[in-house]
């Protein structure tokens, strides 16, 4: 994280980038468990930490220069523990896995593009004399 205001917009991708690996590698876990018995299968929540970080503001720019990076932890939870879909108690289907799976690496690398956007304004700011 750079511990700076010019960097602010940085430093929330950078956290969203982290939880959507975090994700990916809790989706993977999923479906490597597919067919264990009494598995139930996990998530990760981010996007709600981020939304109550970001709303009220005034505007987006004050919105991310007064969050608070360290309430920006993705933490991963058991989904839908008492629920099962089959006489193995185990819960996980292993299509919606694969398609969460195809949506979060969408969204993984949109961030990462958005990243490289924000340096390349930041670059040419810094050149443009």
């Amino acid at each position: 994280m750079i511990g700076t205001g010019a960097f602010n917009y940085l430093n929330v991708l950078n956290k969203a980038a982290d939880a959507s690996w975090k994700r990916n590698e809790v989706i993977s876990n999923n479906i490597a468990n597919v067919d264990t018995p009494n598995y139930k299968r996990q998530d990760v929540q981010f996007e709600s930490y981020l939304m109550e970080e970001l709303a009220g503001g005034d505007s987006l720019d004050k919105s991310v220069a007064n969050a608070d990076m360290s309430a920006l932890t993705a933490t991963t939870y058991t989904d839908n523990s008492n629920l099962s879909y089959r006489e193995d108690g185990n819960n996980v289907d292993i299509d919606t896995e694969n398609s969460y799976l195809a949506q979060n690496q969408i969204k993984y690398y949109t961030v990462l593009d958005s990243m490289n956007q924000e340096f390349s304004r930041i670059k040419t700011v810094l050149t443009a004399n």
